[in-house]
């Protein structure tokens, strides 16, 4: 079969066939007596294999040395394509991130182009403080709220974070539901990060999705949703912030976030009984229960007045002593 033939039936170009036989991957058989150069059947089984061999993503050096070399071992090869290809496809989809984050701020001309790519490239810095300068700089440099939410989700530097965070306050709804993603991360760090950012959002779906981490299985983001809707003056965080309490860390924060919901009579009648609850538990230890009554001092009401009365002669003379300073600077206040 001449040249022009296997290319036709092949689909691989004339030129491509003089190419293959001058690097020695193929060589048709024989010549016709015009010196036209003739491909057998075993000629064009072997364009096949290239062919196949190169749809793999080998190289033609690769291609020859798995046609010819007895020792070649494919798996090695397979795995190194695996992982060229993987490091392509991770390399595209970067590219195709970042195209979609420069088309989603909407650029008006090239200038803002250039400005959001040198915003994005500097959320990527290695350097904490470029970090946080782009930071700042997207409320003047249009950047898509999706760079935002995955900067802050990945930033460990608490003031770069910070930054991150006032950046997303300043950007409306959008943010809410990307962050909740963030919730149910594997990552115990991603999740906190991730609560810590909706707790700024201003927006009504931010409060919602606070709502609902009130219930999330890590008691860390359980915490940090229910401190910032107690600031909110929902209601509803005074269970888990009486668990806060219990657990320590953010116990301050947590009684003073009960202090301000307890403002409402209703309010306050429940947080003091939550509490007294707590306090009766016998597995309550003592730590926690000295932390439950200095949680007392800032609830109005005659609930936290009784308990309060009462711990002034509780077994554990820590809580005995506090409870009765609590309570003298209660009577001085009234």
């Amino acid at each position: 079969m001449l040249i022009g033939d296997v290319a036709r039936r092949s689909g691989v170009s004339a030129r491509m066939l003089r190419h293959y036989e001058s690097l020695g991957l193929v060589r048709p058989t024989g010549r016709t007596h015009s010196g036209y150069r003739e491909y057998s059947g075993e000629d064009i089984r072997r364009i096949f294999h290239i062919e196949s061999l190169r749809s793999l993503g080998l190289s033609l050096r690769d291609v020859g040395r798995a046609l010819d070399d007895p020792g070649f071992v494919p798996a090695e090869l397979v795995d190194d394509l695996i992982r060229r290809t993987r490091d392509r496809i991770a390399a595209e989809t970067e590219l195709l991130t970042r195209l979609r984050r420069i088309g989603a701020a909407e650029p008006a001309g090239w200038e803002d182009v250039l400005q959001t790519v040198a915003l994005l490239q500097a959320l990527g810095s290695t350097d904490a403080w470029a970090r946080q300068r782009a930071a700042l700089s997207a409320d003047e440099v249009p950047v898509p709220v999706e760079a935002l939410v995955e900067a802050a989700l990945n930033e460990s530097d608490p003031n770069v974070a910070g930054a991150l965070r006032w950046s997303l306050a300043r950007s409306g709804d959008d943010g809410a539901a990307l962050l909740a993603d963030g919730l149910g991360s594997p990552v115990a760090e991603v999740r906190r990060r991730a609560v810590q950012c909706l707790a700024e959002l201003p927006a009504r779906a931010a409060t919602e999705l606070l709502r609902g981490a009130l219930t999330h299985p890590d008691p860390v983001v359980r915490g940090y949703a229910a401190l910032a809707l107690g600031a909110r003056g929902d209601a509803d965080a005074a269970p888990t912030l009486i668990d806060v309490i219990v657990g320590g860390g953010n116990d301050t924060d947590a009684a003073d976030a009960l202090g301000t919901l307890a403002r409402d009579p209703v309010s306050a009648q429940r947080i003091a009984t939550g509490l007294v609850d707590r306090l009766a538990r016998a597995t309550t230890g003592p730590s926690a229960r000295r932390r439950l009554t200095q949680a007392l001092a800032d609830i109005p009401g005659t609930t936290a007045a009784r308990a309060l009365a009462d711990l002034c002669h509780d077994a554990d003379r820590a809580v005995a002593l506090t409870a009765t300073y609590l309570l003298g600077l209660r009577d001085a206040r009234e």
